[in-house]
């Protein structure tokens, strides 16, 4: 095992829209922090700013991260803390972080999980269906036919299946989702915890159907589940 270092990377959960998310401890960590990476730069220094915190912030996300992990890794060596955040929601988790952890642990350094909040754990709460157990698989492949095999390898689960969509492909991955597994039932969350926060529930028809030439914007979590038997209650928006 790997000689144990001073440094601490702290793997910090944040807001998925709503700012006033953000844990205590989370805001006493990035406070005590001698260094923030964090995806984008600008997103969290509104939250910083929110919050009254300077933390120097330093740009971490895939683009960059091959060439950034060893100079975090590093500072870490030398005794810093470092908070890793995304753009909202845990870092590693269809976001980057990943690679600084496994260099990270790999070196010696501690690693420390800062919970928050997740668009999984949220979209599940109120989607209204047993979640006991489900699968999450984050960001569908762009190829085609990458996407319609796991589709088909789905159609044989009996529980719910968790995925994030961009906006700009959540029409062309519906018509994808009907096609494979049929007129499925769906669990749609876009913009949690944002003023414009919208989910809706019903067949997947349906769904296709509501959205028509409609524009699409922001964060977007379906949930399905091929092998749902009852009947969905009520099929529609609901808009707090």
């Amino acid at each position: 095992m790997a000689e144990r270092m001073s440094g601490t990377l702290y793997v910090v959960g944040t807001p998925i829209g709503h700012l006033k998310d953000i844990t205590l401890r989370a805001l006493e960590v990035l406070k005590d922090s001698d260094l923030i990476a964090a995806e984008d730069t600008r997103r969290t220094q509104k939250l910083l700013a929110a919050y009254d915190l300077h933390v120097p912030l330093t740009s971490y996300h895939e683009h960059n991260q091959q060439a950034k992990t060893p100079r975090l890794v590093e500072r870490l060596g030398q005794g810093q803390k470092i908070s890793l955040v995304t753009d909202g929601g845990t870092p590693g988790v269809s976001d980057p972080g990943r690679e600084l952890v496994r260099q990270a642990r790999a070196a010696g350094i501690t690693v420390v999980p800062v919970p928050g909040p997740s668009a999984v754990a949220c979209a599940l709460s109120v989607c209204g269906w047993e979640a006991d157990t489900f699968i999450f698989l984050g960001f569908l492949p762009k190829r085609k036919s990458r996407r319609r095999r796991i589709l088909q390898e789905m159609g044989a689960q009996d529980r719910g299946v968790v995925l994030y969509e961009s906006p700009y492909r959540l029409k062309a991955l519906l018509a994808e989702l009907q096609a494979e597994l049929g007129d499925v039932e769906i669990f749609l969350a876009r913009e949690m915890t944002k003023i414009h926060e919208e989910l809706w529930s019903g067949r997947v028809s349906g769904l296709i159907a509501e959205l028509g030439e409609r524009t699409v914007k922001g964060e977007v979590t379906l949930i399905f589940k091929p092998d749902l038997r009852a009947q969905p209650e009520e099929q529609g928006w609901n808009e707090p």
